[in-house]
């Protein structure tokens, strides 16, 4: 791992550029929404893609990391949804978002920048963070499938499972990541040009994904702004929620991975990732059933200001088990 708070302070100091350029408005209004569909539907795809498809497939396989990973977010899911209907009963959508909030890190947008600045010219570093996402994604699409089952204001017919394998192939980091491990499996090789095509769309990813979250920030904060921001009464739920997203699930993960055998440095990749903030899908998802979408906004926006302080923490401490 690179020396500590170097690679983090690069990483905010995008962000924070970001977010001066929009307080500044020196760019167009919806600067920062073009910026997140290009990263999303075209920069990590094809990072993606070509990360993994250049990788061996048997450094893809962590049997460990996916299980030590993946046991951290379903661990604390389902802690916060058996809390939740017992303080709320007959909730279960409010508990699916108060959950999805404690579980679903930010590994696209922060994560992948984050670990390439801090693990630099290690492959395995892209392929934990694309590990991580499709991780994310699955559980996403499974808290998709409660609310969609539990909300009141949008009848289905279709079945779960469509409904979640509906949410999983539309999107376009599931692709991107599933065509380069199957290229990786069948051992194929992408054309010179095509790799170069994708290597250069995918280096876009990362200033790009961080100059962008910057901008929502600072809009965030506009549109939260006065009253509406941290209402006393929503303080001890917004503790809460990053108290398990930003502490509990690394020390969750951290057991798990050692647990599992893991590499130490695949270990420390999965905690920083296990400690990211909650990505900005959860009030997305929230705001389309209108469930707690207001105070998902307010969680993410509290963890992502709580990330500075606590992801160099959790680092230092990272490099003294090291």
């Amino acid at each position: 791992m690179s020396s500590a708070f170097t690679p983090l302070f690069a990483v905010f100091a995008i962000m924070l550029l970001g977010g001066l350029v929009q307080k500044m408005r020196i760019l167009p209004q919806d600067t920062d929404l073009i910026l997140n569909q290009f990263v999303y539907y075209v920069a990590f795809p094809a990072i993606l893609l070509i990360v993994l498809a250049e990788t061996r497939i048997e450094d893809i396989i962590q049997w460990g990391f996916i299980a030590g990973f993946s046991l951290a977010m379903v661990i604390t899911y389902a802690v916060v949804i058996g809390t939740s209907l017992w303080i709320t009963p007959k909730k279960q959508a409010i508990a699916a978002m108060r959950a999805l909030n404690s579980t679903f890190g930010n590994t696209a947008f922060i994560g992948i920048p984050l670990l390439s600045i801090m693990f630099p010219n290690n492959k395995m570093a892209l392929v934990t963070a694309a590990i991580a996402s499709l991780l994310s994604v699955i559980m996403f699409a499974f808290a998709l499938v409660s609310i969609e089952l539990a909300s009141k204001n949008k009848q289905t017919s279709q079945p779960a499972i469509l409904i979640m394998l509906s949410a999983l192939a539309k999107n376009p980091i599931v692709v991107g990541s599933l065509i380069g491990i199957t290229l990786s499996a069948c051992h194929l090789e992408l054309p010179a040009s095509v790799s170069l095509m994708l290597h250069q769309l995918g280096n876009t990813s990362s200033p790009c994904a961080l100059f962008a979250i910057g901008m929502v920030l600072v809009k965030a904060l506009r549109q939260q702004g006065g009253d509406k921001l941290f209402k006393s009464s929503l303080v001890a739920e917004l503790n809460a929620i990053n108290l398990l997203k930003l502490i509990i699930q690394p020390l969750i993960a951290f057991g798990l991975l050692n647990t599992f055998g893991v590499a130490q440095e695949l270990i420390a990749m999965g905690v920083i990732l296990a400690a990211l903030p909650t990505a900005a899908s959860v009030y997305l998802l929230g705001e389309r059933y209108q469930v707690h979408a207001n105070i998902s906004a307010q969680a993410i926006l509290y963890g992502t200001l709580v990330t500075f302080f606590s992801l160099p923490i959790i680092e230092t401490l990272l490099k003294s088990y090291g």
